[in-house]
């Protein structure tokens, strides 16, 4: 088995919960705790959307990509199924179509058959979730990075875009710990 080289996107030293769970993203970048992520804040954490409000087709087609990005590590960590399921759930699916998504997670269709269905709003926003599916279980690997890229380049978005939506995804989770720090500050 070959090494995965990663990024440090999380610094485990600033939390206690992230000190018995370390594990680092893979690029350069900010690094703060995020030890608070794992498990709970996973499946609360909020995103302005409208997902609901795209085409049940387009909706589809993001649950794909979703359900591709949960294999490309070749694992599915109990972190990457919280956000899988929390994003599942907005995205309003059919029971049919539930049922064939959670069948494409343990054979996920190629990435490209993923992305056709997608308009450029439904695309943009698997783009985003697919930067914190990689980051739910504390690593973006190399693998992980090079489909973040290959979404990109389908959607012709800008070079920067998975650097931006990661370094976004960086802030959001730093802004979420202060609010942790903050609740126990005040007992």
């Amino acid at each position: 088995m070959r090494a995965k080289r990663s990024r440090p996107l999380f610094d485990a030293r600033a939390s206690s919960t992230a000190k018995a769970c370390t594990s680092y993203v893979g690029h350069a970048g900010p690094s703060f705790a995020v030890g608070f992520l794992r498990g709970v804040a996973a499946s609360a954490l909020m995103l302005p959307d409208t997902l609901h409000k795209l085409p049940q087709e387009e909706r589809f087609a993001y649950a794909k990509v979703l359900a591709f990005m949960t294999r490309v590590d070749d694992e599915l960590t109990v972190d990457e199924m919280a956000m899988f399921e929390q994003r599942l759930g907005t995205a309003l699916l059919s029971p049919n179509q539930r049922k064939s998504i959670r069948s494409a997670l343990k054979v996920p269709p190629p990435l490209e058959e993923c992305l056709q269905e997608l308009g450029p709003e439904a695309g943009r926003l698997a783009l985003r979730d697919s930067v914190l599916m990689a980051a739910a279980d504390g690593n973006v690997d190399e693998d992980e990075l090079e489909a973040l890229r290959d979404i990109a380049d389908y959607l012709g978005l800008n070079e920067d875009a998975v650097d931006r939506l990661l370094k976004w995804t960086e802030e959001g989770y730093a802004w979420m710990n202060e609010g942790y720090a903050l609740l126990n500050d005040l007992a």
